[in-house]
């Protein structure tokens, strides 16, 4: 059992350290060749675009890819996923460059989102979660729903230096913990890979950024995190289902899924497209308010810290599930409410 448990461990810790390093060799090298990359679209989301290119999810999607691939016996699920999630990359780049039209970035992503799923069979079970009758065609509806909705939510949070390299790190650190424990093996590799792909990309985005991860990126990084949400047991005692399965998963993504509830409802009650870049984000209004772009990183830290202890008690307590996610509620509106009452950064 050592044997197998340090093949394992040389397997997995090569193919990251190979992600890490592949990812920073490519990242440097577009930063120094940059001159040669010129985007068409418009970044009004951005406070500071100059000579600055958003390529860093190319070089994390094919660092990750190359990685999975070194793994040798990965999981089918994860190579198949790892072929996808560098299709969607492809996609970001294209709109980076060429600024598609919204309905047709949505309409790619359908597809993008759809075919693995519907190859792979692989859907969030509403049944178990609400206790009604859902056909398969709704689960298929829903599931490639909240893997769009979670790959823009991830494109909202990259507004500024640093800040959607930290959330999905930390945010692939916890994945990695909690697949390790449960004994999900294919996922922690998964996780673990991911992990050491953006820490590389991080070195280069942090502020003062040299590389941005464009779209390319969080539409890469988004498109892994969705999957990983449907593949993950969040249930392994199979006790209890609404709260132990719903609530971790929506911990895991509150910081990306809450700055897009508030930009979309303030831009719709202001009238403007919700597909329009803008500097209403969280960060910018945190911006606003006189923080400094550090400050609200670490700000961000501490709270991804609390999310995560907060998961860890949901999982390991499950009879404590129901009064930890009304409390997380209660939290999530309050700072809903207050974002919202912030004003965005002119």
């Amino acid at each position: 059992m050592m044997n197998l448990l340090s093949d394992f461990q040389v397997s997995i810790y090569t193919a990251s350290a190979t992600a890490f390093i592949i990812s920073s060799i490519l990242c440097f090298s577009i930063i120094k060749y940059n001159k040669n990359f010129i985007t068409k679209s418009n970044n009004q989301k951005r406070l500071n675009t100059l000579n600055i290119v958003p390529l860093g999810g190319v070089a994390m999607a094919i660092s990750f890819f190359i990685s999975v691939r070194l793994l040798g016996e990965a999981d089918s699920n994860i190579v198949s996923i790892s072929v996808f999630a560098l299709a969607i990359s492809i996609l970001g780049v294209v709109d980076d460059f060429l600024n598609l039209n919204w309905k047709l970035k949505i309409i790619f992503q359908f597809l993008f989102v759809g075919l693995p799923i519907y190859l792979l069979n692989q859907t969030i079970n509403f049944e178990i979660f609400l206790g009604v009758d859902f056909s398969g065609r709704l689960n298929l509806i829903f599931t490639i729903l909240w893997i769009i909705i979670l790959m823009n939510s991830l494109n909202f949070i990259d507004n500024m230096d640093g800040f959607a390299a930290l959330n999905s790190s930390f945010i692939c650190l916890a994945l990695t913990v909690l697949s390790f424990v449960y004994n999900q093996n294919y996922l922690a590799d998964i996780s673990f890979i991911l992990l050491f792909t953006i820490l590389a990309f991080t070195i280069f985005n942090f502020p003062p950024a040299k590389i941005y991860m464009g779209d390319s990126g969080s539409l890469f990084i988004g498109f892994i995190f969705g999957f990983i949400s449907i593949l993950f047991d969040w249930n392994p005692t199979g006790e209890s289902y609404l709260y132990s399965s719903i609530a971790p998963v929506f911990l895991f993504f509150t910081i990306p899924l809450l700055d897009f509830s508030t930009v979309f409802v303030y831009r719709i009650k202001n009238q403007i497209s919700p597909a329009t870049g803008g500097t209403d984000h969280i960060s910018h209004r945190l911006l606003n308010q006189g923080y400094s772009v550090k400050s609200i990183l670490l700000m961000f830290s501490v709270l991804n810290i609390f999310i995560f202890v907060l998961i860890t008690l949901t999982i390991l307590f499950e009879f404590l599930s129901v009064i930890i996610f009304a409390i997380y509620l209660v939290l999530i509106i309050i700072l809903f409410i207050n974002f919202q009452k912030m004003q965005p950064l002119n």
